[in-house]
């Protein structure tokens, strides 16, 4: 096979990837990834469609795949396995409950489609790798992360109880705007406060009680990368 069909190959297989995990791909965005043209992008495109796979192409906007159909699992190598083990162990150490259970019951659904040449390999991995957090953070740990997460995205307000630095309870309805992992591993959750009318920060750890309220909100305009510059300068 010539190293040009080769190389086609590897891209379509990339381009499946790519339409399974993102709801929307488009050509200019498939081209500069894999340094083609975007007629390049619009003839593998074709291509796919040919082949049988049901892409939806929504005009001036890009590509997707047909609700409902699902590409089957992909191989892992056996550094891409290695990685994955890798940071089950780093998430592992983090400071959220809700994290930590949900990505190794990820995780163990990801192992049940490696190889079992694979597995072995990855045993021994597993038993000679750790992260020194895991056996000496004895610190508190938060347990809200994923539903923050959801709320966020679903543009939903919540309701927290709150105690902060000072040992302070408050109750308050936010915003979910953004949440990040500060310098000492914590998660924090920013968030537009309605009884201080501007955003505010809040340490998970100090979130002792979390309830969706039946409110949406809309999106703030601010960009998370703007915020950043304002509130900090970089």
């Amino acid at each position: 096979m010539e190293h040009n069909e080769i190389n086609r190959l590897s891209r379509l297989t990339s381009i499946l990837i790519q339409l399974q995990s993102k709801r929307l791909v488009t050509a200019p965005k498939l081209a500069a990834k894999y340094g083609v043209t975007p007629r390049t992008i619009y003839r593998d495109m074709k291509a796919l469609e040919t082949s049988g796979v049901p892409i939806v192409c929504e005009e001036g906007r890009g590509y997707s795949l047909m609700e409902g159909y699902r590409i089957p699992p992909v191989m892992f190598t056996i550094n891409e396995a290695n990685a994955l083990i890798t940071a089950e162990f780093i998430i592992r150490a983090c400071k959220d409950e809700s994290l930590i259970k949900e990505f190794s019951s990820a995780i163990e659904k990801i192992k049940a489609v490696i190889p079992n040449a694979l597995k072995a390999q990855i045993e021994i991995l597993e038993q000679k790798i750790g992260v020194t957090k895991t056996y000496t953070d004895v610190g508190p740990k938060s347990k809200y992360l994923l539903s923050i997460q959801k709320a966020l995205t679903e543009h939903q307000v919540i309701t927290i109880n709150y105690i902060n630095a000072a040992h302070n309870l408050s109750v308050r309805d936010v915003e979910p705007f953004a949440v990040y992992s500060n310098q000492n591993d914590e998660w924090v959750l920013v968030a537009y406060c309605r009884l201080r009318k501007e955003f505010r920060t809040f340490s998970l750890t100090g979130i002792q009680k979390l309830s969706l309220a039946d409110e949406s909100f809309d999106p703030h305009s601010i960009t998370f990368a703007a915020y950043r510059k304002q509130a900090y300068g970089k």
